[in-house]
């Protein structure tokens, strides 16, 4: 992983830096594994707009990632690494000894020729998935399910990893990358390593005009909104604009908005750090 600080030939070059791309090693994707991608604007099936500061963007086409590694004791062969304008992380195109093709979540250090597998008796390495009872303690993972089943929904983007901290009984408890530590069943799978592109909060866009090929439209400040549109708008001058909070009035900065009542509470041992 490594990135680049652009010459400032013109002035939206002067602060960029930009990803290296080191670790892609072709820029065609695998044709089968592409759906269309529409685009919403942030509109409902109403036409109403429900986000704002949405909109354009450069079109893209959807990768579609095997977050279940449900082909089990079938060994697959790293084929590429690849960009994907879908997500932060890196994704690799597997192609199996039954000559299927997937894509999966890039860790760190996959390299092109390198045999992936998925089960349960299989070795604690790179790329390799597992479920969480098998692997052993200490293991940095990533791309863990919440449910036996469910698919990777945790520590997916770039740079992400988890650790397992301990066993006891039918529970793991695992270290999240936010700093929470929480219990997970231990037949969910979860991958061995870090997730790749971790060098992506070191990049620096460099001009607004990027932000629109990303599909992010102009944002206004609360503070300079008028008191009708916004808790924090109005004021003679240049008001500071008071507490922060959203534009329905939920506070900002602090304000626990779990519910305290949650099922899932009972799992969570130590709350992310503040």
């Amino acid at each position: 992983m490594s990135v680049r600080k652009l010459k400032p030939v013109t002035p939206g070059q002067r602060f960029r830096v930009v990803n290296g791309f080191d670790a892609i090693t072709t820029d065609k994707p695998e044709k089968s594994l592409l759906a269309p991608l529409k685009k919403s604007g942030g509109r409902n099936s109403q036409g109403k707009m429900t986000i704002r500061q949405k909109g354009g963007g450069h079109k893209r086409r959807y990768r579609v990632i095997d977050f279940k590694r449900d082909k089990r004791d079938v060994a697959a062969e790293v084929k590429s690494i690849q960009y994907d304008p879908n997500r932060t992380a890196f994704i690799a195109l597997l192609a199996y000894a039954d000559g299927e093709k997937r894509y999966v979540i890039a860790q760190n250090g996959l390299q092109v020729g390198q045999q992936v597998v998925s089960g349960e008796n299989v070795a604690p390495e790179i790329g390799n998935a597992m479920p969480l009872a098998g692997i052993p303690l200490g293991t940095i993972i990533s791309c863990m399910e919440l449910r036996p089943g469910q698919g990777a929904v945790m520590a997916r983007s770039a740079g992400t990893f988890a650790q397992l901290m301990a066993k006891d009984g039918k529970f793991v408890t695992v270290k999240m990358p936010s700093g929470e530590t929480r219990l997970i069943l231990s037949g969910c799978m979860a991958t061995i390593g870090a997730v790749s592109n971790s060098d992506h909060q070191l990049l620096v866009s460099g001009k607004a005009g990027r932000s629109r090929w990303l599909g992010r439209r102009p944002r206004t400040r609360p503070v300079a909104m008028n008191p009708v549109d916004h808790p924090m708008g109005g004021g003679e001058g240049r008001a500071s604009g008071g507490h922060p909070r959203s534009r329905n009035g939920i506070p900002a900065k602090g304000y626990k908005t779990r519910s305290r009542t949650k099922s899932t509470n009972k799992y969570i041992i130590e709350r992310r750090k503040k």
